[in-house]
């Protein structure tokens, strides 16, 4: 990278009136990507939001995705001190650059290695049997809640060879408060600005070393835990990537398998011939990896979920460097944003943008870098293979076991530390009849 450019032009701002049509749109959607999609349209895919203490450069489109994955990568820092997610996870795998990330998503990957994945899938259909027996004919569920359990027991189970289910109880508010630590919120524009969730956070670490004095204790096994443990690094270090992998692994599940629910329950024709697929391509068959793979409905359903509400649904990065991008300089120190839910929502790669469209992903691969729910280039999302895995696990065990009825109260999209549904995902289902030991 260089800091002699050749001609560069004023970054796009808002002028009152677009800025007025932005509050106007989140206002109506209750969410701030309202305001994004208004200054998309009006400035283009290159601009700048202009508020005090928080003027951060916003990038869309595949283009800027290839500059800030690719590209430019050499020049954007994932780590911002300044952040609360930086606070929380110190020295993770997701806020380190460089040599120092390296190492450590080396040692990390064997654990979500694909081969392994073979191993987890039983874990995965497990869990969401023991946690839907619960479910009764008539009874409201909220799938946001009952994602998140699930998504908590099969995360600790398969990658720290612990299930946090028995202390679910316990732990449920220190992960929520932990994961509101990290959201957007005054912090943005007032650094001193933090929550006070120092007891739900407190609690978590405890929760984490105690895993960890455990590990060291007993005997060794193949989980990331212990290979973290193997590799020699101290306890603190391993702290950072157990933190890190359960709040960004079952963060981002939840939000995926909500969102899915949600989107049926607002499409019954699709849920109708999603559910067809599954029971009449599974039958009496086990759930892995290979019998996934004949259903292709419920692979074109998670990638469309996905490209409408990704769950990281913005990039982050602070510039190391003075940069240039389609003619703009970005001077060193400035945040850039890069917008994978505009991306995914441009209506330049794709049609009826807005829609629930399943098909679109039949047979054709959308161009490079339109498609950005897993990142991309070198630092793609560690757990891809992992989430994908988990999310068509989780919904065909429920489908075979449950008829799913329509979405009972509206949502819309909240950005938390993943884009979520709000306030939840209400459906009424019907239970199919099961014998003593869960099993259709």
């Amino acid at each position: 990278m260089t800091a002699e450019f050749g001609s560069t032009h004023a970054m796009p701002v808002a002028d009152p009136q677009l800025g007025l049509a932005a509050l106007q749109a989140m206002l109506a959607e209750r969410s701030p990507l309202a305001a994004l999609r208004v200054f998309h349209r009006g400035l283009g895919d290159v601009f700048r939001i202009n508020l005090p203490g928080f003027q951060p450069v916003v990038l869309a489109g595949p283009e800027a995705a290839r500059f800030v994955l690719v590209e430019g990568r050499a020049g954007l820092r994932w780590r911002n001190d300044g952040d609360p997610v930086t606070a929380l996870l110190r020295h993770g795998v997701l806020v380190e650059d460089g040599d120092t990330h390296d190492a450590l998503r080396g040692l990390m990957n064997p654990a979500l290695h694909r081969r392994m994945l073979v191993d987890y899938a039983g874990s995965m259909a497990r869990i969401t049997v023991e946690e839907s027996r619960a479910w009764r004919s008539g009874q409201p569920i909220d799938m946001l809640v009952e994602m998140r359990r699930i998504a908590l027991r099969i995360l600790t189970e398969t990658l720290f060879g612990a299930d946090i289910g028995p202390e679910m109880k316990r732990m449920w508010q220190p992960v929520l408060e932990t994961i509101a630590y990290i959201s957007p919120g005054l912090w943005m524009v007032w650094p001193q600005a933090r929550r006070g969730r120092k007891r739900g956070l407190a609690e978590m670490d405890r929760y984490l070393f105690a895993l960890i004095r455990e590990r060291r204790a007993g005997t060794d096994g193949d989980t990331l835990l212990d290979l973290l443990i193997a590799s020699g690094l101290d306890d603190d270090l391993i702290r950072d990537q157990l933190l890190t992998m359960l709040i960004a692994g079952h963060d981002t599940s939840t939000a995926l398998l909500a969102w899915v629910f949600a989107l049926l329950g607002q499409h019954p024709q699709i849920s109708q011939a999603l559910t067809e697929e599954v029971r009449t391509g599974l039958g009496a068959d086990a759930l892995d990896v290979e019998t996934l793979n004949r259903l292709p409905l419920l692979d074109q359903v998670i990638r469309e979920t996905l490209r409408l509400y990704p769950p990281i649904h913005l990039g982050s990065r602070v510039a190391a460097v003075d940069m240039e991008y389609a003619g703009y300089l970005i001077r060193v120190g400035e945040r850039v944003l890069y917008s994978i839910y505009l991306t995914q929502r441009d209506p330049a790669e794709w049609e009826a943008p807005d829609d629930f469209r399943p098909e679109r992903h039949a047979g054709k691969k959308p161009r490079p870098y339109a498609w950005l729910a897993f990142g991309g280039g070198p630092r793609n999302c560690i757990g891809a293979a992992f989430g994908l895995l988990e999310a068509k696990i989780v919904l065909a065990t429920i489908l075979l076991r449950f008829d799913l009825g329509q979405l009972l109260k509206p949502v819309y999209a909240h950005m938390g530390a993943t884009l979520e549904p709000s306030p939840g995902v209400y459906l009424e289902i019907q239970p199919l009849s099961v014998d003593s030991e869960g099993e259709k």
